[in-house]
């Protein structure tokens, strides 16, 4: 549904920080699905940890809050204007390691939207079975009318 290229015109993120490969499910008002493809050259890997490499919670977290941010602004028809800032975590659980070679679908639901605020539940999946999970908080950012390059 998107590819990497596209996705780089809707969120601001760029190597090494850019945690989404593809979007494969958006009904554009609720519901959206990103893939991960997790390899042995991400960056993070060198120090966590070299004998045993598994990635890290908290950008597990950062993938499912970029996929979030892509079902935002596209609910807000702001593709590639603004930024959407993260705001809030509850109840985040890891469940398994995710490891090099794994792919990681991210799922999302926005449960809440008041104006430029989002309530989503995020999941993290690897092989179907759950990886991570938390209900993320994010508010779209001024819009300073630059669009992303």
């Amino acid at each position: 549904m998107m590819d990497i290229d596209e996705i780089k015109r809707v969120i601001p993120h760029r190597y090494p920080f850019l945690l989404v490969d593809r979007v494969i499910e958006c009904d554009m008002e609720s519901r959206i699905v990103g893939i991960k493809n997790v390899t042995t050259n991400e960056p993070f890997f060198q120090g966590h940890f070299p004998e045993y490499p598994i990635m890290p919670g908290v950008l597990i977290i950062e993938a499912l809050a970029q996929v979030a941010c892509i079902l935002a602004l596209k609910t807000l028809k702001k593709e590639g204007h603004g930024s959407v800032f993260f705001t809030g975590i509850d109840g985040a659980k890891f469940r398994q390691p995710v490891r090099p070679g794994d792919q990681l679908r991210l799922e999302l639901l926005k449960i809440k939207q008041r104006g430029t605020l989002f309530r989503f539940q995020g999941s993290a999946y690897v092989s179907d079975k759950l990886a991570a999970e938390c209900t993320l908080q994010a508010m779209l950012g001024k819009d300073t009318g630059d669009s992303v390059k």
